[in-house]
């Protein structure tokens, strides 16, 4: 297992089969390449201190003829706002969750467990899912400083699951599990050149993960292939009574999407190019997305160019994974400020031993403590949504209505009906931008908003580069078609093989 960059899921299992591998052998193997490269990165945030024991368990199991299935054995790192009830802390990358662990496990890390995987550890991420601030520097928190994308060191991971992306990238773990609330998967997938898997709103829990609005939030993963992915998905979806959106997947959940893996996946489909508003921001990314889109002829698929929003030119889009007032609509950012302050003090009054209760207090920490927590930007969403009411008034249920017809039936559903179309497909984003923690990052545009307004799902597979820089597309379906979006992603990866590992170099610029 020299090149653990290039080494499947489907690898380790028949490495730890035969006995080449153990568990607790991988484990090492990994830890080994985190204290190398890491210190570059600032992607891990805290190492789980049981790992090593958690992994030799497995390794007897093993021997006693019992495996739980794909997972068995595979080390996870997830993102520090996924609880754990263990001796990790979780913070979202805020000091004032810094004290005792949950008392309990999210649903999806204790279904991890149960499906044989290692926790290593949590990942890094752009503080508090970056709902903090509209001038944010992606990947950075007070806890866990900042991370950087680990192809190019002085540009950004994108936010907010910054360390679960680019330690996907870097080959620091097998899986890493990152959330989602508009842009906070892909992004970070996307700027770092690896596959992600945003879920419909559902499929599955949020139960134990620090919230941003429950209307939008989702699990979902980074790997380095879309197999991986879909032999992790499988591992985290299912009912769940603490996530009463899940009940909606009854039915619609697979406990193994790996059989949906086809390399003629592409041939007869029919893919729409949703030019509106996915395209034009950035002529790098157009530039990737053409090339791609004459992959997708090549494999057989059948293109419908244009295949546009009608709701377009109402959209309000997420521009680099960071929040902040644009043109046109504002209706998903409404919706985000009332969610935001429910779904906080809900969360937080699960948690003792730590300093705060409530967003106010949160807000006052952060005043207390400003030189730590506010020296690089301010908290004026955290500011606005304290000042919003109940999620009973009539301006959060209208914004609702509004921001999911955008983004759904008048959006992505009217798409796909008019043109007969099994996916949508778009640049994910622009190249990563430079880092910058004086002014925030210079957004560009992106693939997820009409998605995350919907709450449906988005798998982005890389796709080129630019100057060492990762280029990635993405494959938009609508409510539940996991399946078939990753059968697609999975043929055009194949098509194209357009992954590399990353070179953790200084600059985009030559010396």
């Amino acid at each position: 297992m020299d090149r653990l960059e290039t080494t499947s899921i489907a690898d380790l299992q028949a490495a730890m089969a035969t006995g080449e591998l153990t568990a607790r052998a991988l484990l090492e193997l990994y830890l080994q390449r985190i204290a190398t490269w890491d210190p570059l990165v600032h992607s891990v945030i805290e190492l789980n201190p049981d790992a090593g024991d958690i992994a030799a368990a497995l390794d007897r199991e093993r021997r006693a003829g019992r495996v739980r299935g794909p997972m068995h054995g595979i080390p996870v790192l997830i993102k520090d706002n996924i609880d754990t009830a263990d001796r990790m802390m979780t913070t979202a990358g805020s000091l004032a969750l810094v004290g005792p662990a949950p008392a309990r496990d999210a649903t999806v890390a204790a279904r991890l467990r149960a499906a044989g995987a290692v926790i290593l550890g949590k990942a890094n991420l752009s503080e508090w899912a970056n709902f903090r601030s509209s001038h944010s520097a992606s990947g950075w928190s007070a806890r866990g400083g900042q991370c950087r994308n680990p192809h190019v060191l002085d540009r950004s991971p994108s936010g907010s699951s910054a360390g679960s992306g680019a330690a996907a990238a870097a080959a620091f773990a097998a899986i890493t599990l990152g959330t989602e609330t508009d842009g906070s998967i892909i992004g970070p997938s996307a700027a770092s050149g690896v596959v992600g898997i945003k879920p419909t709103v559902g499929l599955t829990s949020r139960a134990g993960v620090i919230p941003v609005a429950h209307s939008q939030d989702t699990v979902g993963l980074h790997a380095r292939s879309v197999a991986d992915a879909a032999t992790a998905l499988g591992a985290l979806v299912g009912l769940d009574p603490r996530d009463g959106a899940t009940a909606a997947s009854d039915g619609r959940f697979h406990t193994d999407y790996r059989p949906f893996l086809d390399r003629e996946g592409l041939r007869g489909a029919r893919i729409g190019i949703a030019r509106k508003p996915f395209w034009g921001y950035s002529a790098k990314a157009d530039r990737v997305g053409e090339e791609a889109i004459a992959a997708l002829r090549e494999a057989g698929a059948v293109i419908v160019d244009p295949a546009d929003l009608p709701t377009a030119d109402q959209a309000w889009a997420l521009s680099q994974g960071r929040w902040s007032e644009g043109p046109g609509d504002t209706s998903e950012l409404d919706v985000l400020y009332y969610e935001f302050k429910h779904d906080l003090n809900a969360y937080l009054a699960t948690r003792t031993g730590v300093p705060v209760r409530t967003l106010a207090d949160v807000i006052r920490f952060n005043e207390e403590h400003a030189a730590e927590e506010l020296r690089h930007f301010g908290q004026e969403h955290f500011l606005t949504a304290e000042a919003r009411g109940p999620l009973t008034d009539p301006a959060y249920l209208q914004a609702l209505a509004k921001s999911r017809w955008l983004g759904g039936t008048g959006g992505i559903d009217a798409a796909l009906a008019a043109n007969h179309l099994d996916a949508l497909f778009c640049p994910s984003f622009a190249p990563a931008v430079p880092i910058d923690q004086v002014s925030g990052e210079v957004g560009h545009g992106g693939s997820t908003s009409p998605s995350a307004r919907a709450g449906y799902p988005i798998v982005t597979v890389p796709a080129g580069f630019d100057h060492d820089l990762p280029i990635s597309v993405s494959f938009i379906g609508t409510a539940w078609s996991e399946p078939a979006l990753i059968r697609l992603a999975y043929a055009f990866e194949q098509a194209t093989r357009a992954w590399r590992a990353p070179r953790f170099l200084r600059s985009a610029i030559a010396d």
